[in-house]
C-alpha cells in the first residue's frame, strides 16, 4: 500500500476503523521522507522520534475507546514559522536560526488536539516574504523541478505534493496559500482573516496575515480548516473572530442548486488566454450542475495590488524592529528591501491604502450579497521558472503577480484555491473561488462539486513510490 498516495482523510478513516495504525502510517511516512526529500528539499528539520510517539498515543487512545479526533492518525507538515515549543522555528531566517519557542502556536496546539501527527517542519522564503534566504535551497516543484514552488508556503506544497506529509500549513499575506497550491496543484484555503488564530505565528504584516490549510483534497482542506479554527476564538489573539466554527467537512455533499458565481470577465482578463479559459471551463461545468452564473464587476483594487508592498513593508518592520536594521547584514536581498521599504514609507500613504482597503472591502461585500462566490485567476499565467532565475524575477513583475490575489489579503474574504486541469505543458491548471467573509462551507461544497467533475490527480506520486 502506497500510505503516501491516500488522501489525508482516508488515512483518518483507516486508523479510525483500525485498518491501519496511526504508527504504522507515520513510519511509512518517514521512510518516504528519508527516501525522497533529498530530491524535493521540503523539510527544514523531520520530527520521527516526537511523531512516532505521538502516533503511539494515538493509538493508545483508540484501544481505550474514547472519542478521536477529526485528524486522527494525520501526517502532516507544519511551515517553519509556526511556533513549536522548545524546538528551533527559524521563521526561513538566519537571524532566528536559533530561535525556540517557549509555547506552541494556537494552530498547532488545535492540530495536535485533533489527531495530527507532525512529521517535521518544512521551508518558507525569507520571513515569509519573496524569496528564500540566500543560505537556504529552495524546494523543488514535484511537478517540474525547473518550475516555481510559489511563495512563501513553498515546503508546504512541495511536502504535500510530492507525498511527503498529508497536509501543511500555509500563511498567506499577498498570495502564499494560493501561489503555491497553484503551482503544485494543491487544494489551498486562504479562510476569513481572524478565522484561524494567529497566535503564535510570526507575522509578516500582522493586518494582513491568514492561515490556512494545503492539501490534495477539498475533503482534507475541510477537516483541516475546522481542526485549525477549533473552538473559534482564541482570547490570546486579539484580531481571532468570536464566531461559531461549522462542521465543514460535513457540509460537502450540497449541490449547486440555486448557486450563483459571480464572474468579471474584464478584472480576469489581465490573465493569459490559457488560465481564462480553465475559468470558463470550470463555469461550465457549474451550470451543468445547477449553478447560474452572473456577470459582476469587482470594486476598485488598483490602488491596493500597487501599494501592497507600503502596507506591507511599514508593518513587516515593525514585526523586525529587534534584529533590523541592526542586524542587516544578516537578511536575504529581498526581505531587506521591503524593510527598507517600509522604514521609508509615510504614514500618509499608509493611511491612504487604509482607506482604500475600507472602500475595497464594503463594496466586495455588497457584491457578494449579489452572488455567492465569486470566480478568478490565482497565478496570472503559466507556473513561472525557478524562483532565483532572471527570467522567474522578470515574469513576475511583468505580470503584476498579486493582481489576483492581494486584493483579498486587505479584505480578508476566504478563498479556495482549486486545481481543475492539467495544462499544454503537463502542469497544474488551478484558479480560486471568493466567497464572503465567513463563507468557508460554501466556497468548500462548490470547490468539492467541481472536484468531483475534475477528477484531478496526482501521477508523480505513485511514479515516485518509495
Amino acid at each position: 500500500m502506497n500510505i503516501h498516495a491516500l488522501t489525508l482523510s482516508e488515512v483518518v478513516r483507516r486508523t479510525k476503523s483500525g485498518e491501519l495504525t496511526a504508527h504504522r502510517v507515520a513510519e511509512a511516512m518517514l521512510e518516504r521522507i528519508d527516501q525522497r526529500d533529498g530530491e524535493f528539499g521540503a523539510y527544514v528539520s523531520v520530527l520521527g522520534e516526537r511523531a512516532l510517539a505521538q502516533a503511539e498515543a494515538l493509538d493508545a487512545k483508540r484501544a481505550s475507546a474514547v472519542p478521536l479526533g477529526i485528524l486522527h492518525g494525520a501526517p502532516i507538515a507544519l511551515k517553519d514559522l509556526l511556533a513549536t515549543k522548545g524546538l528551533p522555528t527559524s521563521c526561513g531566517t538566519a537571524v532566528l536560526k536559533d530561535w525556540r519557542p517557549d509555547e506552541d502556536a494556537t494552530v498547532v496546539r488545535r492540530l495536535e488536539e485533533a489527531g495530527a501527527v507532525v512529521l517535521g517542519k518544512v521551508k518558507l522564503t525569507e520571513g515569509a516574504y519573496a524569496e528564500h534566504h540566500p543560505t537556504v535551497s529552495p524546494p523543488k516543484n514535484p511537478w517540474a523541478g525547473e518550475r516555481w514552488t510559489g511563495v512563501s508556503s513553498s515546503g508546504s506544497g512541495v511536502a504535500v505534493a510530492a507525498g511527503l506529509a498529508h497536509a501543511a500549513i500555509g500563511t498567506d499575506t499577498g498570495g502564499s496559500i494560493r501561489f503555491p497550491s497553484a503551482a503544485c496543484g494543491l487544494v489551498g484555503v486562504k479562510p476569513t482573516y481572524g478565522r484561524v488564530s494567529r497566535h503564535g505565528v510570526f507575522p509578516l504584516a500582522d493586518s494582513l496575515d491568514h492561515i490556512g490549510p494545503m492539501t490534495r483534497s477539498v475533503e482534507d482542506a475541510a477537516r483541516m480548516l475546522q481542526a485549525m479554527a477549533g473552538a473559534g476564538h482564541d482570547p490570546q489573539d486579539a484580531t481571532s473572530l468570536d464566531a461559531p466554527v461549522p462542521a465543514y467537512a460535513a457540509q460537502l455533499a450540497s449541490g449547486l442548486e440555486g448557486v450563483t458565481i459571480g464572474i468579471d470577465r474584464e478584472y480576469n482578463a489581465a490573465a493569459t488566454p490559457a488560465v481564462v479559459r480553465a475559468i470558463d471551463d470550470a463555469v461550465g461545468v457549474l451550470e451543468s450542475g445547477g449553478a447560474k452564473v452572473a456577470a459582476v464587476a469587482l470594486p476598485d483594487c488598483e490602488a491596493l495590488i500597487d501599494g501592497w508592498a507600503v502596507t506591507c513593508g511599514i508593518e513587516a518592520a515593525r514585526g523586525h524592529a529587534a534584529t533590523f536594521p541592526s542586524r542587516k547584514d544578516e537578511y536575504g536581498p529581498a526581505l531587506t528591501g521591503l524593510l527598507e521599504l517600509g522604514l521609508r514609507a509615510s504614514s500618509a500613504d499608509y493611511e491612504r491604502l487604509e482607506q482604500s482597503r475600507t472602500a475595497f472591502r464594503a463594496g466586495l461585500d455588497d457584491l457578494l450579497q449579489r452572488v455567492d462566490v465569486l470566480i478568478a485567476p490565482c497565478i496570472p499565467g503559466p507556473i513561472p521558472a525557478a524562483e532565483r532565475s532572471a527570467e522567474a524575477r522578470e515574469q513576475r513583475r511583468a505580470e503584476r503577480f498579486i493582481r489576483y490575489t492581494a486584493p483579498f489579503d486587505y479584505s480578508g474574504h476566504p478563498s479556495v484555491t482549486l486545481p481543475f486541469a492539467v495544462d499544454d505543458d503537463g502542469l497544474p491548471a488551478c484558479f480560486q473561488l471568493i466567497g464572503p467573509r465567513l463563507g468557508e462551507g460554501r466556497l468548500l461544497a462548490i470547490a468539492s462539486a467541481l472536484e468531483r467533475a475534475a477528477d484531478f490527480r496526482y501521477p508523480h506520486l505513485l511514479a515516485n513510490a518509495g
